[in-house]
């Protein structure tokens, strides 16, 4: 005997609604593992023995040339945007909390009393732009890498960094917008060499691991 046709049931509004609901529940990225935490602890205590490096003393504002920054941005060039910024964020919270492992062995919140507050408070979002835009490298760009990821630190240091350092300058020694410019302007040289060294080490780490900034 022919079978009856058979027909399909309408979806009914709650299993329709329920649908959308589970897209939006569903994780947008995987959560950091062991191996995360474990570059972040490691990567922020880098930063603290770059830190520790002597000093150059330059200018009349008490802001030395530091390796900080270095350290900075080839953190969030190695890491990506959210693990070198939670790096970094890592040290400069362990700094605030007492530890003496900024510039010149100082730590404590008394430095946001000081020249460097604007750069220091600078470093987790200078992590975060070098990672995200040595991201982009990464996902598009075959060639050029090096001077991409230059660029990229240069970048983050050039919008993040200075504009923020000059703000502490000018708000904690009460300096005038064209006195805070020019005692940053003398760290310009430096960052460029700094900037270069950051970028040789990401493409170097990349080569080796290349699925570093899958996550």
């Amino acid at each position: 005997m022919p079978q009856p046709e058979q027909r399909h049931r309408p979806m009914s509004a709650e299993h329709t609604a329920a649908a959308p609901e589970q897209l939006k529940l569903r994780p947008s990225r995987r959560s950091w593992n062991a191996t995360d935490l474990s570059l972040i602890a490691v990567f922020a205590a880098l930063t603290a023995a770059f830190a520790l490096i002597p000093a150059i003393p330059v200018g009349a504002a008490g802001v030395p040339i530091t390796l900080q920054t270095l350290a900075v941005m080839f953190t969030g060039v190695v890491l990506g945007p959210g693990r070198g910024a939670a790096a970094i964020g890592l040290y400069v919270a362990a700094g605030l909390a007492g530890l003496p492992i900024f510039s010149g062995f100082s730590g404590g919140l008394g430095v946001l009393a000081g020249p460097t507050a604007g750069y220091l408070l600078a470093f987790p979002l200078a992590a975060a732009v070098a990672g995200w835009l040595s991201t982009l490298v990464i996902r598009h760009a075959r060639r050029m890498r090096y001077l991409l990821f230059f660029l990229s630190c240069a970048a983050a240091s050039i919008v993040v960094i200075h504009p923020l350092g000059i703000a502490g300058m000018m708000l904690n020694l009460n300096l005038e917008l064209g006195a805070a410019v020019m005692a940053d302007v003398v760290f310009l040289p430096g960052d460029i060499a700094k900037n270069l060294i950051a970028a040789a080490i990401g493409v170097s780490v990349h080569k080796a691991f290349p699925r570093l900034l899958d996550r």
